[in-house]
């Protein structure tokens, strides 16, 4: 039997990352050869290059800005470079089906995929299309929503809702290495507070002007983006953290509530492993309002407390905080009705059937 490959893209952002890494080791417990496109210096790069028997293939690639720049006069001949790029890997690798999670280098991979004749299938995580995905969808087979609303969104005979794509890892977490990595005890409990793979400073700057009080309510983990960790605050009951791979799992499953930036993955990881969360979503400023959004969504279902950002002070912040520990039963009880791991096995067979 003739060996299979698969191919994956996405990045820019951990989020447009983090499923492929959910789904890499079941295709190669299977014996799939897996091969990855990314950008030249996006943290996929660092985050797929770290795994065994993934072979990773950098490419050139624009942004997609909404605003007006002069880079944006260079970046459709990024793109067109990027997608003979990825027609000539694509050509030599021949794989049996690309499964993209998004973000701008996936654009010229979906469509060198199209010229190639090799099935594509999208997952797309937010509530509505992100802009990559936009111009990505009319190329690829099979889209894959996250969220049951997202389908109204998409073409209907390309969509399938399938739900959220969570790693198997942070099921596996032990909470006594999580209180210890930090020196924690069990006599108070533990608020992970994360503002996305690059940080959020007003979240940060917030945090830290409260602490004198949140240290009386809780021990605090603090993963505050590369480079903002800042050494002056700290103090016992207060951990901080660039960013978190490995250790990622354990950090969870010490955590009793999280205070987090509304990116799809990461609030689906917390539902799946029912923790009560607060969520302050990027601002329309920020963003194109896809968090706000998601939080709003997340919100309806008993998932979640929202804070605007707009709103955010250390008042609005001690406040919020008090009615999520007030709240969190019940939102655990509608939190146990969501399975994840099916959804990680339907995409898993979508991709298959995808497959040449």
């Amino acid at each position: 039997m003739n060996t299979k490959r698969i191919l994956f893209t996405g990045g820019g952002t951990a989020g447009h990352v983090i499923v492929n890494l959910a789904l890499i080791p079941v295709f190669q417990r299977e014996g799939w050869e897996i091969d990855y496109i990314g950008s030249k210096d996006g943290i996929e790069r660092n985050l797929i290059e770290s795994l065994d028997q993934v072979t990773y293939y950098p490419i050139s690639t624009g942004k997609l800005r909404r605003y007006m720049s002069l880079e944006n006069m260079k970046d459709p001949f990024k793109v067109l470079k990027g997608t003979f790029q990825a027609w000539k890997i694509i050509g030599k690798r021949k794989p049996a089906v690309i499964f993209s999670k998004g973000g701008f280098v996936s654009v010229p991979v979906v469509l060198a995929a199209k010229m190639r004749g090799v099935p594509a299938v999208i997952h797309e995580s937010d509530y509505t299309p992100g802009l990559a995905n936009k111009l990505a969808i009319p190329f690829a087979n099979k889209v894959l929503a996250t969220f049951p609303e997202t389908v109204s969104y998409l073409p209907d005979k390309k969509v399938e809702y399938v739900g959220a794509v969570i790693r198997e890892e942070l099921f596996q977490g032990n909470k006594e290495c999580g209180l210890a990595l930090c020196g924690f005890t069990r006599e108070k409990p533990v608020l992970l507070i994360m503002g996305g793979s690059g940080g959020a400073k007003k979240i940060n700057d917030t945090v830290r002007a409260s602490l004198a009080s949140l240290l009386q309510r809780f021990q605090i983990i603090h993963i505050c983006g590369q480079g903002k960790t800042d050494p002056t605050y700290d103090q016992e009951g207060y951990k901080q953290f660039d960013y978190v791979n490995e250790e990622l799992k354990d950090l969870f499953a010490a955590t009793d509530f999280v205070l987090s930036r509304a990116g799809s993955n990461a609030i689906f990881e917390f539902l799946a492993l029912h923790i009560p969360m607060l969520l302050i979503p990027l601002s329309k400023e920020a963003s194109r309002g896809d968090q706000i959004i998601n939080a709003k969504s997340f919100q309806d279902k008993n998932y979640a407390r929202v804070l605007e950002e707009e709103k955010l002070s250390e008042e609005t912040l001690a406040d919020e905080l008090e009615k999520l520990m007030k709240q969190a039963p019940v939102m655990m009880d509608y939190m146990k009705a969501y399975q994840s791991e099916k959804s990680r096995d339907r995409v898993i067979e979508i991709i298959k059937q995808a497959a040449k």
